[in-house]
């Protein structure tokens, strides 16, 4: 907290934005040039690249020359795990635990100690009937630990409700193991690593733990990890997922973050992306910022897990979806029909230079009822670049789409400018 600043875009004051520094001088690159982690409610990033092409200062010039930085050898740091006993004692006191109670009021006893076990779920005193999100390493050695405390509705009959959100009255509402032990030395891995010893699944991947805990119940053909968040997908953590295969479920809100992630992040392996919720979410769902779990739990799980058995179709090679029609009628990784193949060169260059042509506007665009163009620019590289690397795949036309909305948007505002 010592490190963050005042958001210059959404004013909070709880310091909620972090700055980049200049490694060479080890001052700020500017008060303007850093990122905001409310992630969902500001998005604000505003990176140094940006801020050097927008005030036009060149690598080229005086300010840059005078710089020759040479390799530095860093002898690595050895990774401090956390003891065991500090796990152990994590492993009782589930009577108390609210995600545990509502595991059970979800799944049964039965299920819910399956899942304690296989995701090592522990009780932290840290809040009143808090969880422990154990990070377990594939050599099964404890990284660090994510401690939150969920929030729970009594009724008279003393029934959890059929959901449960963390308790952001909580400041801040995430607490580390790593902190209480005061642990510097430390190394985060993904949520379930440790369950990737099993080599015969693919893997999916989801923000929260508590997503990946749910479902993988509800869909058992995948190993299910979490990344911790959505600016958690990173390549150190994704370097154990090497040759495997991997389905990303990102929150209805980090679809176009992810799937850029997953072009940065190809090198290590091959990333498809679901498209569900992106197709699937209702106005009120994309408000709620619904994840994958939000679906699932809507559906009885012994409903949902006894589909026909030519219903269950093998992993296709191509992009990878899953349909929930009704309870009992799972429609999973089922092939689309084939459509005829598309090329999108044309629309793609006309696109690249009618933006190159015009002067885009510095201040954020908004492009339709939910979606926010904070930086046109960025938006604009990142998109053409994804519809080239997929042109003429169905599954990415959303990309080239919006392009030609912020065209359209661009034009009409043009216009109007000099009609003035």
């Amino acid at each position: 907290m010592n490190t963050r600043y005042t958001c210059p875009n959404c004013q909070q004051r709880e310091k909620t934005f972090s700055l980049y520094i200049d490694t060479v001088t080890g001052e700020h690159v500017h008060p303007t040039v850093g990122r905001c982690n409310r992630e969902s409610n500001c998005g604000n990033h505003y990176t140094p690249k940006q801020y050097f092409q927008d005030n036009n200062i060149s690598f080229d010039t005086p300010l840059f020359k005078q710089y020759s930085p040479r390799p530095i050898a860093i002898k690595a740091k050895p990774i401090v795990f956390v003891p065991v006993e500090v796990f152990n004692a994590s492993q009782q006191h589930f009577e108390t635990n609210h995600f545990v109670k509502f595991l059970n009021e979800l799944f049964g006893t039965k299920i819910t100690n399956e899942l304690i076990k296989d995701y090592c779920i522990g009780t932290s005193k840290y809040w009143n009937g808090a969880t422990v999100f154990w990070q377990k390493d594939i050599q099964g050695k404890i990284r660090t630990g994510k401690i939150i405390q969920y929030e729970i509705i009594d009724s008279a009959a003393s029934i959890i409700r059929k959901d449960c959100k963390r308790n952001k009255a909580n400041l801040p509402p995430v607490y580390w193991v790593h902190s209480a032990l005061k642990i510097t030395d430390f190394e985060q891995c993904l949520f379930g690593e440790h369950l990737l010893i099993d080599k015969a699944k693919p893997v999916a991947i989801v923000e929260s733990e508590k997503t990946a805990i749910i479902a993988s119940k509800y869909l058992p053909e995948f190993i299910w990890l979490a990344s911790g968040g959505k600016d958690m997908l990173s390549a150190e953590k994704c370097s154990v997922l090497k040759g495997r295969t991997v389905v990303l479920f990102p929150d209805i809100d980090g679809f176009e973050k992810w799937s850029s992630k997953a072009n940065e992040l190809a090198y290590i392996t091959k990333f498809t992306i679901s498209t569900l919720l992106n197709r699937k979410a209702t106005e009120a769902e994309r408000k709620q910022q619904f994840d994958i779990a939000d679906y699932l739990i809507k559906f009885d799980l012994e409903a949902f897990t006894k589909p026909k058995a030519e219903q269950l179709t093998a992993l296709p090679a191509v992009e990878t979806f899953i349909e929930v029609e009704q309870p009992a009628f799972v429609e999973y990784f089922s092939e689309p029909e084939q459509p005829k193949p598309e090329c999108w060169e044309q629309e793609i260059a006309e696109l690249e230079y009618y933006f190159k042509s015009i002067e885009l506007p510095k201040q954020p665009v908004m492009l339709n009822g939910h979606t926010k163009i904070l930086n046109c620019s960025l938006f604009i590289e990142t998109n053409i670049a994804t519809a080239k690397a997929n042109n003429g795949k169905r599954t990415f036309l959303p990309y080239l789409k919006r392009l030609q909305e912020l065209k359209q948007i661009l034009t009409i505002n043009l216009k109007q400018h000099e009609s003035k």
